[in-house]
């Protein structure tokens, strides 16, 4: 094995002879291999089994028990559902009253130490010291996590350089603006190379244009980068633009988790249509063809069948084709993560148009 160093850590390769060992590889073993392929479970980088976390006599986290999966992980609840918390007790910063947990096969109870040696935390309150530029305080943050000195520099100026404060990372940090302070916080995160990286809400007090930027840098570092990542807000629109797969916590308890994918799905697979124009034709072809339609604007319909998608799709063709209108789009429906959330919560569609938020 030969070992590549990158910005963001060092990674192992197949050597050589490796290479060439899987290049000679009969074909029968390839058709079989296509024609099975491997099922592969997803991995754990964190979980916890009845954790029970108490303030005095208020129970932020009520025997929670929940698995976080690698990739890009939304953390979702309302202020005040325990999501800062379970941040904290899976750091090792909070002795849980009962239960256990790990975290990269470390416990959360006896390991603290090394749990944080390998996290990247970026907090929602600023963090900073002042009388401090950035490299230093970027740097000192590595040291902090075990890395050398000059090492830490290093990485200091380079992961600077990847959030955007290259130009100004020679001035004090209290002289930064909020989105530069979010910025750097998610650069003190990075510089150790972290396996896994947690964020609390980190378009916390940011301008729609600072969100749109720092939005675009989480979902560089865990889809451009390939870093384990869990994100934790109250805005789903947030959460829906970067994440993979949500955990709702409400009242200290798991509500629900999946794919995002998933739990936007509808019941029955529903195609969404788009005509060139409006076109009464063919909504009255379509049920004559015993599908159900529904006018969504001027020229875009929802179809429902009881057959499958591809089918569906045949059959929107087949009556475009009959009264003469183009078809522009056809995709298979699927809700918004908001109203995938209310439907989990038994709460009724929001109204207003700003998206929802917890």
């Amino acid at each position: 094995m030969r070992r590549y160093t990158g910005s963001f850590g060092s990674y192992l390769s197949p050597s050589d002879s490796s290479s060439r060992a899987i290049a000679d590889l009969s074909p029968n073993l390839v058709a079989q291999a296509l024609e099975n392929p491997v099922k592969y479970l997803p991995v754990s980088v964190a979980s916890t089994q009845n954790l029970v976390v108490q303030y005095g006599s208020f129970v932020a986290l009520n025997d929670l028990t929940v698995e976080i999966p690698e990739g890009c992980t939304g953390l979702l609840g309302p202020n005040g559902a325990g999501k800062t918390t379970l941040l904290k007790t899976i750091l090792g910063f909070v002795t849980p009253a009962a239960g256990s947990g790990s975290v990269l096969g470390f416990d959360i109870r006896s390991q603290g130490r090394e749990i944080r040696q390998r996290i990247g935390l970026m907090p929602e309150q600023d963090c900073h010291i002042p009388g401090m530029s950035a490299v230093q305080f970027v740097a000192y943050a590595g040291e902090l996590a075990g890395m050398p000195g000059e090492q830490a520099i290093r990485r200091a100026h380079e992961v600077l350089e990847y959030c955007g404060l290259g130009e100004a990372r020679y001035r004090n940090v209290e002289t930064y603006s909020t989105g530069m302070k979010q910025r750097i916080k998610l650069a003190q995160a990075l510089v150790h190379g972290p396996k896994l990286l947690l964020l609390d809400e980190p378009t916390n007090g940011l301008d729609p244009a600072g969100r749109e930027d720092m939005l675009e840098l989480v979902r560089s570092v865990s889809h451009g980068k390939g870093l384990n990542v869990v994100i934790s807000s109250h805005l789903l629109p947030d959460i829906e633009r970067v994440a993979d797969q949500v955990i709702v916590v409400m009242k200290g308890q798991l509500r629900v988790q999946g794919m995002i994918k998933e739990l936007k799905k509808i019941a029955g697979a529903p195609m969404d249509v788009e005509l060139i124009e409006h076109s009464d034709p063919f909504a009255t072809a379509m049920r004559s063809r015993g599908a159900t339609i529904e006018e969504l604007t001027h020229s875009r319909y929802r179809v429902q069948t009881n057959q499958t998608p591809a089918e569906t799709g045949k059959l929107v063709l087949s009556a475009a084709r009959e009264v003469g209108v183009q078809v522009r789009g056809l995709e298979l429906a699927e809700r918004s993560l908001e109203d995938a959330f209310l439907d989990v919560i038994g709460a009724p569609p929001a109204q207003h148009p700003g998206g929802f938020q917890l």
